[in-house]
């Protein structure tokens, strides 16, 4: 797998992410998946406000289907997603905060579209990333909001091990995989890269993706028993 991130000059509220792409994209080949930031697909979306601290608070219960207070955020569900503060963000805002786009999926599946005829290509991939902490580890590791183009589960159910046993559960999140690896090259400080193409990776390219393919309700989530103050709101 190689991975390429693109330097780009700033991107502005509700600038054309399209032609922002491809003014800096200069080719794709068949087989790339593009990697775009949930941060500028938000802000060509407008997703931006100026909020005060209180505004803040109200926003991030809004914006999200459960939300507790905690010592240094809020711990949300958002998506189906557990994040901090319904994934707002103020870094690199100026002062104001970004929200994650409205529906990232249907924005992914619009970027690939476009693209593909723009490049002249029949295989392309595209994910939309994000940051996310994980429970008791230090540093941020890339996410997938959301994907297209691609299948992206593996799943390993009914095969066997190395000794011939049978995996009952396991599969690999193919998406947050490739996000997290484009995340890396993109930084998070002020590189400025917020595009990624990714290339020699071998993944099920397909039409239609199944956006809940990944997702697992709280109820039937392994680390349940860990969030039992969430399931009471």
């Amino acid at each position: 797998m190689y991975v390429k991130a693109f330097k780009t000059r700033l991107f502005k509220e509700k600038e054309d992410l399209l032609g922002f792409i491809t003014s800096h994209i200069k080719k794709l080949s068949e087989g790339d998946i593009l990697a775009v930031t949930s941060k500028i697909v938000a802000l060509a979306e407008g997703r931006v406000k100026t909020v005060t601290a209180k505004e803040k608070d109200d926003l991030i219960k809004k914006e999200s289907k459960i939300a507790l207070k905690t010592k240094y955020v809020w711990l949300t569900v958002k998506d189906n997603t557990l994040m901090a503060n319904a994934g707002i963000d103020e870094s690199n805002a100026l002062g104001k905060v970004i929200l994650l786009p409205r529906d990232s999926f249907k924005a992914a599946e619009l970027i690939r579209k476009t693209l593909k005829k723009h490049y002249k290509l029949k295989r392309l991939g595209v994910v939309i990333t994000d940051s996310r902490t994980e429970a008791l580890r230090r540093g941020i590791t890339g996410k997938a909001l959301s994907y297209a183009g691609f299948q992206g589960v593996k799943d390993y159910v009914g095969k066997k091990d190395l000794y011939g046993r049978k995996f009952k559960f396991e599969s690999v999140n193919v998406a947050d995989s490739l996000a997290s690896a484009a995340v890396y090259e993109m930084g998070e400080g002020n590189e400025s890269k917020p595009l990624a193409v990714i290339q020699d990776v071998e993944v099920k390219f397909q039409e239609k993706i199944n956006k809940r393919e990944a997702m697992i309700s709280l109820k039937k989530d392994m680390y349940a028993p860990l969030f039992k103050s969430l399931f009471k709101k």
